[in-house]
């Protein structure tokens, strides 16, 4: 029988200003999320996606642009 292996995580703390964590709170009752932090956390999981999503798309974006000028389509 397998079992499941625990992958031990560390965590540090990050201090809100209190009407900030009030407000996120009770923003979040009835969500599902168990606290702030958890709520945090996933928010900053998206927001770094998709910060890395459109920065690599702009990349590549730049890479055909420069192509096309180099073989003087643009």
């Amino acid at each position: 029988m397998k079992t499941k292996r625990s992958v031990r995580q560390e965590f540090t703390t990050i201090s809100l200003p209190t009407v900030l964590f009030k407000k996120v709170e009770k923003h979040i009752e009835g969500t599902g999320f168990p606290s702030v932090s958890g709520y945090v956390a996933f928010l900053l999981r998206v927001l770094l996606s998709e910060t890395g999503r459109d920065s690599r798309a702009n990349y590549e974006s730049d890479i055909i642009k420069k192509k096309l000028r180099d073989l003087g389509y643009l």
